[in-house]
């Protein structure tokens, strides 16, 4: 590795790794606070809290690490060109992509470590994030025990402190209601005076010390021998001093099993999301299949008598399609009874033709008069089953392509966020050369603008998707498709030493239209 090269890159090093940590935390921060209703109050752990952020950390590598390659190749060239280092070396007969040429192997790097994210470390991070997640939306709140507020946190107690004392285990006025018993009191509660509240030191139970109180008990009616309810009377019992002690155990964060989790699309590597297309494709098409042969069946399939209980065979259905071609045929044949017929006439109850069929007004004259009130009905019914199971069919065949848009999309965005830090050094390059200038300041305006492109196009791409105006693929490569041309662009400019817009030209004709302006207001005037 030549000066040049190692000057270049360890030029991009330092802001490329400070830049990355601030795109990371702003992208976590933005996403936990989605969530922060969901974990504040819930007594979790800061070391549980910190693998939750690890978790999401990794997730958002995809969207951190572009940003980073835009702001830190702009930096690195615009101090280049602001120090006049880069003019030196084009000077000296050195091309830009020479001076580049670190720099390109360094996002070359850092797409392969998106790609190699993307489908190894990022599902299973996802995994480990969504499992703790619903862990921790599972677990109770944590134990508060407020001045005159009714607590419900222990199942079936209600416990109200009216006055807490400021070492915070002294309690006044407390009462206890205990539905643990229901069914066998009708009414079970504890008042009294004053108390003592506190955790044992292994934080395993939670202790209530009261002074001075009552019970009150009331015991349900039960069933004597004669099967007449016997009744209790009302119970009232003093005590100077009473322990109630609670397992805490029921606070503590289970863990859930991963597997639950396993089929999430986030979850899943390139080649498991690769498996799901080809199985959705099968889907659709058998999908497809099932409805037609629905509309067949439902169309030509024979008269089942109420008290038939046997399943028709596929050759039974082929066989009835054979007799109802045959009836067809020797309706639109026959000048009347004919043996043909008369095989049939039980199954199907036809009007023996005596007049050619085009004398008929409706096809419900051919069969006989009183079983024609019977045939609609039958086939009103079978219209209805049928619209019924079409419109099923059809809902399941649009969940399964829906499913598959977002399959699809979630597999080749993969490829595009890895390619999209390998262009965004084409475009952060040739732009800090032109604007000139280091530091955090324009780099990152500069910077924020192209990611906000790249991000606006990535969300209306993926909305045409799943509208299925586009493809998944072209869907998620459409924003890089659309980069390309500006990093191109860019770049020319920058290796001819070219200004983003031509100052000159844009002073020119804006004279020359002030100027016209003015000669008009003269002839006007004279």
């Amino acid at each position: 590795m030549k000066k040049i090269d190692k000057i270049v890159l360890f030029s991009f090093v330092g802001p490329f790794v400070v830049s990355f940590g601030i795109a990371l935390f702003v992208l976590v921060m933005q996403i936990l606070w989605l969530y922060i209703d969901e974990i504040a109050g819930k007594g979790v752990g800061v070391l549980i809290l910190i693998e939750l952020i690890g978790y999401l950390s990794v997730s958002t590598f995809p969207l951190a690490l572009p940003i980073a390659v835009l702001i830190a190749s702009v930096m690195v060239m615009g101090s280049l060109a602001e120090r006049y280092e880069l003019s030196s070396m084009k000077a000296a007969g050195v091309s830009l992509f020479r001076i580049m040429r670190s720099l390109i192997f360094a996002g070359a790097a850092i797409a392969f470590f998106s790609y190699v994210c993307s489908d190894f470390i990022i599902p299973w991070a996802n995994l480990k994030f969504r499992s703790r997640l619903y862990d921790i939306r599972k677990q109770k709140p944590a134990l508060t025990i407020e001045e005159g507020v009714f607590n419900e946190d222990f199942r079936q107690f209600i416990i109200r402190v009216g006055k807490k004392e400021k070492d915070g285990e002294t309690i006044r006025n407390v009462m206890i209601e205990d539905q643990t018993t229901a069914g066998r009191t009708k009414f079970n509660q504890i008042l009294a005076d004053s108390g003592q509240m506190y955790t044992t030191q292994d934080k395993r139970y939670f202790v209530m010390n009261l002074f001075n109180g009552t019970q009150y008990q009331e015991p349900g009616s039960q069933g004597g021998s004669k099967g007449k309810s016997e009744k209790y009377p009302f119970i009232r019992t003093n005590f100077t001093s009473m322990t109630k002690i609670w397992d805490l155990r029921e606070f503590e964060m289970n863990r859930t099993d991963e597997d639950r989790f396993k089929t999430q699309r986030s979850a899943l590597s390139m080649s498991q999301l690769r498996a799901n297309l080809d199985s959705l494709q099968t889907n659709i098409t058998d999908a497809k299949k099932a409805i037609a042969e629905d509309l067949l069946l439902n169309v030509r399939k024979k008269p089942v008598k109420p008290d038939a209980q046997k399943k028709v065979s596929k050759v039974d259905s082929l066989r009835q399609k054979e007799a109802g071609m045959q009836l067809i045929k020797a309706v639109g044949q026959a000048k009347g009874p004919s043996p043909q017929m008369e095989k049939l006439r039980p199954e199907i109850p036809v009007q023996k033709v005596d007049k050619p069929i085009t004398a008929y007004t409706g096809f419900e004259e051919t069969f006989i008069t009183g079983d024609r009130s019977k045939i609609i009905k039958e086939g009103r019914n079978r219209a209805k089953s049928a619209k019924t199971t079409v419109e099923t069919r059809k809902a399941h065949l649009n969940n399964r392509r829906r499913e598959m848009v977002k399959t699809g999309y979630e597999l080749y965005t993969k490829y595009s966020y890895a390619l999209v830090c390998f262009i965004f050094l084409f475009i952060g390059a040739p732009m800090g050369a032109i604007i000139r200038k280091g530091g955090f300041g324009y780099p990152i305006l500069v910077s924020i603008i192209f990611f906000v492109t790249f991000v606006m196009l990535t969300i209306m791409c993926r909305k045409l998707a799943e509208s299925y105006l586009l493809t998944p693929f072209w869907a998620s490569m459409t924003p890089c498709l659309v980069l390309v041309p500006i990093g191109a662009f860019l770049t020319n400019r920058a290796m001819n030493d070219a200004q983003m817009l031509n100052i000159d030209r844009l002073e020119l004709l804006t004279r020359r239209f002030f100027s016209r302006f003015k000669k008009k207001e003269e002839t006007v005037g004279a």
